[in-house]
Order: structure tokens, then C-alpha cells, then sequence
């Protein structure tokens, strides 16, 4: 099977150049101006932009056991329509993905239901050492360990265990910090006052600027002292960003950082007119924090931009405050909310490509894949950056059937989307055959 498409914008490695592409069978085979070899179908690409496929680092697809919400089919639909080709989910479903056998379950479950690429983090728990250490980092692109309880009992907090799990592996260990006892002693001054139904607006200073620092900067210190490989998730303070650098090449840092599309959308003030519907953990924090984050995307103390997507129905979000799980859909919407920015002049094209889909493919060593090179796999996107919509019920795909943008109208659109080869996603039509592979690491001795 062979694609072409001609005449396009192409986004890759800090350049933007116009050119044609040649897709056979699932790889990228050649680059260059002004291809005519004959092929099974041609795309024009005229006035568009073709990008690398997104690849999203931190997604809760929901399989299994929680699939009310949302499942692999449902949301790896959605991610197609919105450009993302390969997403890595995480362990807090139910059952938690914290045995060789939990694990190689959701594995099964992707072969059969996936429409991108898939990769599944192997949890960590107080008691689950001897599994962690039989992971593959062939195949498995991490353990990851909760520092603070969110959604799902996953909480690792005993130091020992910490420090083991540390020390004993060469994986990337991915967390999410946020301090336990600071988050229970806010919350427990907040309910003094209001009881269950603590207003929304106090999030951001119960899921505080302290807890986030205090649980990261611990992080920090045990995987310089270990010499781990540390990936911190979704950070969400100001005061976080002196805990990173940017004078090394992304390749040879041992600590790196991701900030999700919302930290870098919402503040504390949204709350007011969005709700619990923008209730995330970590909090959505001030208008400081969220310059300070997009200051150190750009800067290059943050590595990697992703979702953090986290479907609940909408009635459990209507639940009171302590009853309202924390979290929201967005791997639909990520690349188009990063290209709004980019003509807000916030960001460049190839920034967006660099954050998305080159740097999460460097970061956990992704095999073939995050960039538009020959002989790389063929997960590409090719987006309008000139069409005017907005984001609505009939337009959603996620199976919980919202989204915190909703009545955001944005200036682009993905037009299409292929996967390992194969055109996934046409202009509105997503093909029902689900083209998604296991994702492969590169394991460095």
C-alpha cells in the first residue's frame, strides 16, 4: 500500500519546509519536492501542515473496570480525531495495573480495542517491588507511582519502599507529587468551615502551591541521591520550576518535567464559571503559576506537554466537593488547543512538535517513532490551521459525552490522521479498522 501527499508544510525538527511525503506500508519512505511516483492514493496537501503524530505520555483510558467513563475504543477514537497517534495510560483502574498479569491483561485489552498506539505504565505500590522489577522496558514504557492519592488507591508513601523502587530499577519511574498530609490538613480546615460541599474555588489551596513543592522537591532529592530516571507529571507551580534545567540536551537528562494543556489554559478564576468540571489534581492554580509554567515550556525546563485525560460522567462531577472526583477529557482537543496558541503567538509550530511528539519520543526512548523521518513509522497528521468551529456536544467524542472546552471556538482543525500507515481519521470519518500497535522502547545498558 502507498500514500502520497504532496504539497505540504512539513513540521519537523525545528524547521518548517514544503514538501511531498511517500507512505509504504507503515513507514515513512521518502522526503522530498516533487515526488510522482504512482500510488494507491494521493492527498493533497496544499495550504496545510503535516506534523508528526502527538504522543501523549499520560492518559486514563479507563480499561478496565471503569469503563462507564470511558474505554480504549472510546478514547483512542477521540485521540485520532484530534492528531494524538500513540498515548501511554497509566495504572489506577480497576483492577490497578500493579502485577505482571494486571498489566499484560490491559495489553490484551489494546490489541483488540485500540485505534492509536499504546503503551500502559506498570504501577507502583508499598508492596509490589519483586513485580515492578520483572517489568520489560522493551515493551513497557515505565512504573509510576503515586506520591499522593488521586483518583484510585495507589498511594506509595512509605520511604523505604520509595527509595527502593528507586534504586533498583533503570526504567523511567514517572509521579505525581503532591504532598498527603498537607492536602489532608487543608482539606480538613476547609470542611471545619463548609462541611462536604467545600466551594470549588478553594482547590487550588487545598491541592496547594506547598503540597505540590513539598512531594516534587522530595522526588527530586531521592532520584539525584539514587540516580534514577524521573519524569515528574502535570506540574502546576511557579515554585516548582527552579526544581528543573535547561542546559543539557532533553537525551541526557536523568529528571524531567511535563505540564498538561490545562495548567496551561485554566487559572483560579475559571472556577467561577467552569466549576468542578476543571476540578483537577493537581489543582488548576494562579495566573503567576501559569505564566511561570508556559515561561519554562519555552525556556526549556519543561519537557514534554500532554493531557493528563480523565473522563468521569457528568453526574459524578456534579457530585459535592469532596465527592466530585478530580479530572477531565482533553486528548481530543490537546494539539488544537497547543495550535490556538500558536496563533495567539504564544508558541511556534515546531515548538508545539517538539513538546508533543519529538520530545515524549526521545524522553522514553520510542522506537521508530515522534518524528517525520524516512524509515520512521508513518503516524502523521495534517491540520488546517485556517478553519473557524466550536467545540459542542455533537462535535465530542468522548464517551462521558463533555468537555471543559465547551464554547471554545477554535481556528483549526485536523483534517487527517494516519496510523502506522493507514488513513485512521478522514475529515470527520474515523475508519472502524483500528490500526494501533504496541508501543516499543530502545532499553540502553
Amino acid at each position: 500500500m502507498k500514500t502520497l501527499i504532496k504539497n505540504v508544510k512539513i513540521v519537523n525538527e525545528g524547521k518548517i519546509f514544503e514538501g511531498d511525503i511517500l507512505i509504504e506500508n507503515d513507514l515513512i519512505s521518502r522526503i522530498d519536492s516533487g515526488i510522482t511516483e504512482e500510488a494507491d492514493q494521493i492527498i493533497d496537501g496544499s495550504g496545510k501542515y503535516l506534523l508528526p503524530g502527538v504522543i501523549d505520555d499520560q492518559v486514563h483510558f479507563r480499561d478496565p473496570g471503569l469503563t462507564h467513563k470511558g474505554d480504549i475504543e472510546s478514547e483512542s477514537r477521540a485521540a485520532i480525531a484530534g492528531g494524538v497517534t500513540s498515548f501511554i495510560d497509566q495504572p489506577n483502574t480497576v483492577p490497578n495495573a500493579v502485577t505482571q498479569e494486571l498489566l499484560a491483561d490491559k495489553y490484551e485489552l489494546a490489541s483488540q480495542k485500540a485505534y492509536a498506539n499504546y503503551g500502559f505504565m506498570m504501577g507502583g505500590t508499598n508492596d509490589n517491588l519483586e513485580e515492578v522489577l520483572k517489568t520489560n522496558p522493551r515493551n513497557v514504557p515505565g512504573i509510576k507511582l503515586f506520591l499522593g492519592s488521586s483518583t484510585g488507591n495507589m498511594l506509595v508513601d512509605n520511604p523505604e519502599t520509595l527509595e527502593n523502587i528507586f534504586s533498583s530499577t533503570k526504567m523511567l519511574i514517572a509521579v505525581h507529587c503532591e504532598d498527603e498530609a498537607t492536602i489532608k490538613a487543608n482539606t480538613q480546615k476547609y470542611m471545619d468551615e463548609y462541611g462536604e460541599d467545600i466551594p470549588v474555588k478553594f482547590h487550588h489551596l487545598i491541592r496547594s502551591e506547598e503540597a505540590c513543592y513539598k512531594s516534587s522537591s522530595k522526588a527530586i532529592e531521592l532520584a539525584e541521591k539514587t540516580g534514577a530516571r524521573l519524569h515528574v507529571f502535570h506540574l502546576s507551580t511557579a515554585k516548582e520550576m527552579e526544581l528543573f534545567r535547561n542546559d543539557i540536551p532533553l537525551k541526557d537528562k536523568k529528571i524531567t518535567a511535563e505540564v498538561c494543556v490545562h495548567h496551561l489554559t485554566f487559572t483560579n478564576e475559571d472556577y467561577e464559571t467552569k466549576g468542578s468540571l476543571i476540578k483537577w489534581n493537581p489543582a488548576v492554580k494562579t495566573q503567576k503559576d501559569k505564566d511561570a509554567l508556559w515561561e519554562a515550556l519555552l525556556d526549556g525546563r519543561i519537557d514534554v506537554v500532554a493531557t493528563d485525560h480523565a473522563p468521569h460522567t457528568a453526574e459524578e462531577k456534579q457530585n459535592v466537593y469532596t465527592k466530585c472526583p478530580s479530572g477531565a477529557p482533553l486528548v481530543q482537543h490537546s494539539l488544537l488547543v497547543m495550535l490556538e496558541n500558536y496563533r495567539n503567538g504564544k508558541i511556534s509550530l515546531e515548538k508545539i512538535v517538539e513538546k508533543m511528539s519529538h520530545n515524549p519520543a526521545i524522553l522514553f526512548r520510542i522506537e521508530k517513532r515522534g518524528f517525520v523521518k524516512e524509515g520512521y513509522k508513518a503516524d502523521l497528521v495534517l491540520a488546517d490551521l485556517d478553519t473557524d468551529w466550536t467545540v459542542a456536544k455533537d462535535n465530542i467524542l468522548y464517551k462521558c459525552g463533555w468537555s471543559p472546552l465547551e464554547g471554545m471556538n477554535l481556528h483549526s482543525k485536523v483534517t487527517h490522521t494516519f496510523v502506522n500507515g493507514h488513513l485512521a481519521y478522514d475529515n470527520g470519518k474515523i475508519n472502524e479498522q483500528k490500526f494501533g500497535e504496541r508501543l516499543l522502547f530502545e532499553v540502553q545498558e
